[in-house]
């Protein structure tokens, strides 16, 4: 449920005009909720409810309340989050025309909106899955709003703590199945944790300026040579093929799964390798590109190859 996962348009599209129509208040509320986002933490509590069911089929059902309890939760974390820093958004061009650093939905009626938003996808899982399920949600919530929003002013540190909450979705998926944590909902964790750090980093690179004029910390920000932010891109690429194929060794995936997932993990690492050597905004926004097919194809083969 991470900030930076909601830039992909930003970044293809780049531009700071704001529109020659005013959005209309349905439009505003809508976009409070970062619904390219949270497009992405539907698709990986997908991944997880199919990976943790049977194979006579899926309770299409379930699967349903499932999505909606965590969409209305990341949705509700999202719009908390703009609350939060509606001042510093206004601070950068790529977020100052946003609906509440323009003036165009009140503070209260954003507060609201977010609360009323995390609650019912909470209760929703609470009373329709189970309670782990929805005591993820509420961690992933209370996580994204109290833990990584404000640590962004105070420590680079805050990018590995954004990652925790952006990675709890398909453990989400796989409890709402089962009920209970399991060796393989850690494992997809852990590949969606490891995999969030280079996709960060890209965007922190890309996006430096606007982080500085807002005082938030990203590593990018302090580390103005970038060989810092080079080697933990590489190191994370690198880390990422091991934990990419312990899916096999869960029974969670077969060796066609393995043998593509490794030809993806070099060619993702390969951009990353460019990224850090060469300290570039051109290398970056290869290795964002890179980051947001490499996933969606790696959990797409896991699927097909399902044990």
């Amino acid at each position: 449920m991470s900030l930076e996962a909601s830039d992909i348009i930003d970044i293809a599209s780049p531009g700071d005009a704001a529109p020659s129509v005013a959005p209309s208040k349905f439009v505003d509320f809508y976009e409070l909720t970062k619904p390219r986002m949270n497009f992405l933490v539907v698709l990986t509590t997908l991944v997880g409810f199919y990976m943790a069911g049977e194979a006579r089929g899926l309770d299409w059902r379930r699967l349903a309340v499932t999505v909606i309890g965590t969409a209305l939760t990341a949705a509700g974390a999202s719009v908390l989050n703009q609350f939060s820093e509606r001042r510093l958004d206004a601070l950068m061009p790529r977020t100052r025309n946003r609906p509440l650093p323009a003036g165009r939905v009140a503070p209260i009626e954003a507060l609201g909106y977010g609360i009323a938003l995390g609650v019912a996808g909470v209760a929703i899982l609470a009373t329709r899955i189970n309670t782990l399920t929805a005591l993820l949600g509420a961690i992933t919530l209370l996580t994204y709003v109290l833990l990584y929003t404000p640590l962004k002013r105070f420590t680079t540190l805050n990018t590995v703590i954004g990652a925790v909450p952006g990675a709890i979705p398909p453990v989400m998926g796989f409890t709402a199945v089962h009920g209970a944590l399991s060796p393989a909902a850690m494992v997809v964790f852990a590949i969606l944790f490891v995999w969030q750090m280079p996709h960060f980093l890209a965007i922190a690179i890309l996006y430096r300026r606007d982080y500085a004029m807002a005082g938030f910390k990203m590593l990018p920000v302090v580390d103005e040579d970038l060989s810092v932010t080079g080697r933990q891109i590489v190191l994370y690429s690198t880390a990422l093929i091991p934990v990419s194929l312990m899916p096999v060794y869960v029974n969670l995936a077969g060796q066609a799964y393995y043998a593509i997932a490794l030809m993806l993990g070099l060619a993702f690492l390969s951009f990353g390798v460019s990224c850090a050597a060469s300290k570039t905004r051109v290398d970056a926004r290869k290795l964002f590109f890179a980051s947001i097919i490499y996933l969606p194809a790696l959990l797409g083969v896991m699927m097909l190859d399902k044990r």
